[in-house]
């Protein structure tokens, strides 16, 4: 046991090496997000509707997982979907974001509500490939607004 914990150890180290360790590695790109200015509370409320979003798409592929499409499609809707912009307070906030966000925004909502639809569809059909699709779409769009957009 022991000769094989040397062999492991001695890999490691070895990879480190040959990748220059932590020292020899780039600086990280500088960050060319757009820089948003939400006033407070409205920065602490769209950070906290965020951190709800992600977990919402948790649930989402954990009732996809077990099967329960019309619970992934509930939770898609009231937490993600169209229905939800009333709830996030969603006109407040958009005072304050560029047009690009704003439209990300409002097509990763309807993309949710389309991935609604499709969830609802895979509990009649069985067919979840459609939905898993749908799914993509609402990840991408909030890839692309994570990716372009930053609060200051």
């Amino acid at each position: 046991m022991r000769p094989l914990l040397v062999c492991v150890l001695a890999l490691v180290a070895s990879a480190c090496a040959s990748h220059g360790g932590h020292e020899g590695h780039a600086a990280p790109a500088p960050d060319t997000r757009i820089a948003v200015d939400f006033p407070e509370p409205l920065r602490s409320h769209t950070l906290a509707n965020m951190r709800d979003h992600l977990l919402a798409l948790q649930e989402i592929q954990q009732a996809l997982a077990e099967g329960a499409y019309d619970r992934a499609s509930d939770v898609a809707e009231k937490r993600l979907g169209m229905t939800s912009l009333r709830a996030h307070g969603a006109h407040d906030v958009a005072k304050f974001m560029p047009e690009g966000m704003q439209a990300t925004g409002t097509a990763m909502h309807r993309a949710a509500s389309r991935f609604a639809v499709e969830a609802s569809n895979a509990g009649a059909t069985g067919n979840a490939k459609p939905a898993l699709a749908a799914l993509a779409g609402v990840m991408s769009q909030c890839v692309a607004c994570h990716a372009n957009y930053r609060m200051k």
